[in-house]
This record gives structure tokens, sequence and C-alpha cells, in this order.
């Protein structure tokens, strides 16, 4: 199982000088990506957004520069909102990422958590689903052919027999799509033959299997090749060298990027208790010491089977060093559990179909 990382790359959206603050953000992030790769992590995820409280709209661009400070670590987007962006686009600027990684970069694609970027970028939300089928479609096609001809959308001009450029080190861009808990994306995402990452951010985790039930499901009557399906289990967490420790440095800045969302989404506001309930044993919150957190990962793994696991530690105003030290554990504790747990185990075994 890969283990991994992701960041939205959070700042302060009420500094007056955000410029600077933004500046800070993206040089601490390349810190933490080089830490990253260099703790011996397989993957980061890099989110796009379009609004004060995160610094990254452009994932390939920072992707870009910590292709070239970095030697293994794979680099994607988690995730390029697919549906108010150009695949051609994102296309190139992946290979380009590829390229200059060496063969590393990942595209993880979705309809987005937020809807900032389609009225900024003229697309109609009464498009929602039709944009990411028809440029999903398109994406793909570029991945697998070099000259492209595709007239299969209504919302996006046809391509007749063009030539997208530059080309992968790989031999085929790997695409994930990413899902929130929505069963016809999770079904989708089967029935073409493509990894999915599902976002586990509420609740408690076992009840999101049937997911993984149904994405298998759906591949095996779509007649996809089961060894080519992956999975990915993306949560909250946070690592420190006590329990009580993590749990103290992460609450703050955790419980305030949800009460933000809340007020925006009608949720009930969060506190110390739903905290503290959430990070227990099959909670959505992965928090703790090295060992208590590399416990509830393979706990999680023999409820999913997933083929990677990528933690958000990187949540609101978390310090910088705080969270260089968490991913100093990560990489150096908690993922060598991990695979010594994971390794000659049982727990590899997919879920049935």
């Amino acid at each position: 199982m890969e283990i991994g990382l992701y960041t939205f790359a959070d700042v302060d959206a009420s500094a007056a000088d955000k410029g600077a603050v933004g500046a800070q953000r993206l040089k601490n992030l390349l810190e933490e990506i080089e830490l990253a790769d260099q703790v011996g992590l397989d993957v980061f995820g890099l989110g796009e957004h379009h609004r004060p409280d995160y610094a990254v709209s452009s994932p390939a661009t920072v992707l870009a520069a910590a292709a070239v400070k970095t030697k293994n670590i794979r680099l994607s987007s988690a995730v390029s909102v697919l549906s108010s962006d150009e695949p051609v686009r994102i296309f190139q600027q992946f290979s380009t990422v590829d390229l200059l990684s060496n063969g590393r970069a990942e595209i993880m694609a979705g309809r987005g958590s937020f809807i900032e970027s389609f009225p900024l970028f003229g697309y109609d939300l009464g498009d929602y689903d039709q944009l990411f089928s028809e440029k999903l479609d398109l994406l793909l096609a570029i991945r697998d052919e070099e000259v492209v001809t595709w007239a299969e959308g209504q919302l996006r001009a046809p391509i007749n027999g063009r030539g997208v450029y530059p080309r992968p080190l790989q031999e085929k861009l790997p695409v994930w799509i990413a899902v929130g808990g929505t069963p016809q994306s999770v079904a989708r995402a089967g029935a073409l033959g493509l990894p999915v990452a599902i976002a586990i951010i509420g609740g408690e985790y076992p009840r999101f299997a049937p997911l993984l039930q149904l994405y298998h499901e759906a591949a095996r009557r779509a007649g996809q090749d089961p060894t080519k399906l992956k999975t990915s289990i993306n949560v909250h967490g946070f690592i420190a060298d006590t329990t009580e420790k993590a749990a103290d440095q992460f609450y703050g800045p955790q419980a305030a990027v949800m009460d933000r969302l809340g007020r925006e989404r009608g949720w009930a506001p969060t506190n110390r208790a739903h905290f503290d309930q959430a990070r227990g044993p099959t909670g959505n919150l992965f928090v703790g010491d090295p060992e208590l957190v590399a416990e509830k990962i393979v706990a999680a793994h023999r409820v999913f089977g997933n083929d990677r696991f990528l933690l958000q530690m990187a949540i609101g105003l978390m310090p910088h060093d705080q969270i260089m030290r968490g991913i100093e554990l990560y990489g150096t504790k908690v993922a060598p559990l991990v695979r010594k747990e994971l390794t000659g185990s049982s727990y590899g075994a997919k879920p049935a179909a």
C-alpha cells in the first residue's frame, strides 16, 4: 500500500498582504514536499482552489517546482477541478510535470467540493455533471492517443486530428477519480476502469466500505480488468510524539476549518467532544502518536483493502514546524510500522466484488 499526504495549502484569508502570506506558504509547502520525499513517503497530492483561504489555484505549477526538488515521491493533484478547466491544458501541464519529475506525475480529477471556479471561468452550474462527464472523456482520449479526434461533447468544441504535446515520460499518465460519498461517481470510476480516491471527512470510516464494493462490482459488470483497479482512502489526521500533543495541536486549526465550511454549508458547529469521538477507533480522524496512527491505518486497510492511504495533516493555520515534525514521524515511524504489518499478511486482499 502506498502511503502519502495531501494538502490544500491553507492560508489566513484575513491577511492584509495576501502576496506575502502566499509566498511564505508556498515556501513552506515546498519544504514539506521535500521532507516527505526524504523520509520515504510515496505520494504527495495538492488541491486546486479559487478562494482566499487557500494558496494554490494551479497544482501543476507548484508540483513542477517540487519535481526538481524531489527524487522518488509521486506528485499528484488532489484534485484538479476538471469540470471548470480545459482537459488539453491539464494534460499538457501534468505531462510537463511528468517530464520534470522523471515519470512521477499523476492527475486526480474531480468535480470539486467548491463551486467558485464555475462562475470564475464562465461555466453554468446547471451543467455541473455534464461538464465533468464530457471533459473526463476528452482527457482520457488525450491520454490514450497522441493525435486526437473527439466529437463526443455538447459543451466543449470537437477536436479533429490534432496532436497534444508534450507527451509524458510514463506510457500513460495516471488519472484517478476523486469522489466524496456519491455512489454514482464511484460506479462511473469502476465502469471506466479508473482508480478511485474516496475522501472520508466525517462519520465512522467503515460505513464507506460499500462504496468500494460498488466500485468493484461496476468494474466487473463493465468487463474491466480487476488487476488494474486501484483505490485510495483520503482522510484528515495528524501525528505528534504523543497522542495528547497530536490532539491538542490539531484540534484548533482543524475545527476552525470545519466550522468555516459548516457555516457555508449548514453543518452544525464542532466541539472538542465531537473531535475526540472522531479520533476513536473507527472515527474519521487519524490523530495520535505514531503507534496509534499506524494501528488505525492497518485497521482501516482490513476494512477497505485499499492500495493507497493519503493523510491531510496541514489543515487550517497549522504551524509549519508542527507539520514538519508530523511528516517526519509519518515517514520514519508510521509508514515502516504499517508496511511491516501489511507485508505478508492477508490484509492486502481486495474487497469481494
